[in-house]
């Protein structure tokens, strides 16, 4: 089993990664309009009591400690989502109980990676012949700072299994709770290039809309296109 301690810590760089999202999820303006934790929790206090779907917009906010969360950058709405967003069914580091915000090298990478997760979904869902789904892609930022590097470990090591998520969520756990902000990870759908699954936002830099895709469902992912430019 792979342990947090004995993988190499980086000692902080600003890089640069990629991100789809589905289009039909728009941004939460909140997290954008403010500042600081302070000027949140005004904020979100009024507008919980004329805005009746502000829960359902922001998410879960007890999920993810305020002073965790980047206020004042560009696009802070999209580095907060995945931790108050949960997905419950979980992912490759998470159980459903913690938030990942999964970056890749590339925006091929993120193309391959999300393509293989829709073409998973979707051939469970009976009765779809034809459907289309539009992505945005996100450009951020972010600092390396105290990650640690499970890219050391090969695509052969169970932590990149490509359907089994059991050593992997041992080591999400395991990062997440020892305030490790993130693990940089070999891309098990495009091989030869690298993921992030950061445990925390508060070490991004921006996060900025680039263009947009579309993925074409007929049986499978039949095409992936880029329909817009940023």
């Amino acid at each position: 089993m792979v342990k947090l301690e004995a993988l190499t810590e980086f000692p902080g760089q600003t890089l640069k990664a990629h991100r789809l999202v589905n289009s039909r999820f728009p941004p939460i303006d909140l997290f954008d309009d403010v500042a600081d934790a302070a000027e949140f929790a005004t904020l979100h206090e009024i507008q919980a009591l004329t805005n009746p779907r502000l829960q359902n917009e922001i998410g879960r906010l007890e999920l993810i400690a305020l002073p965790e969360i980047p206020f004042g950058i560009v696009g802070c709405s999209y580095a907060v989502a995945p931790f108050t967003h949960v997905n419950p069914a979980g992912s490759r580091f998470s159980d459903g109980s913690i938030g990942v915000l999964y970056l890749a090298d590339t925006v091929d990478t993120a193309l391959a990676e999300v393509r293989y997760h829709q073409d998973r979904y979707w051939s469970n869902v009976p009765g779809l012949s034809y459907e289309r789904f539009v992505f945005r892609s996100l450009v951020c930022h972010f600092s390396n700072q105290g990650c640690r590097d499970a890219a050391v470990r090969g695509l052969d090591d169970p932590i990149h299994d490509p359907d089994d998520y059991t050593a992997a969520r041992r080591l999400g756990r395991d990062a997440h709770d020892h305030a490790c902000p993130g693990l940089r990870y070999r891309s098990v759908r495009a091989p030869g290039s690298l993921c992030w699954a950061l445990m925390t936002p508060r070490h991004v830099r921006s996060v900025i809309q680039s263009a947009h895709f579309e993925m074409i469902w007929s049986g499978r992912i039949t095409s992936v296109n880029r329909i817009s430019n940023a």
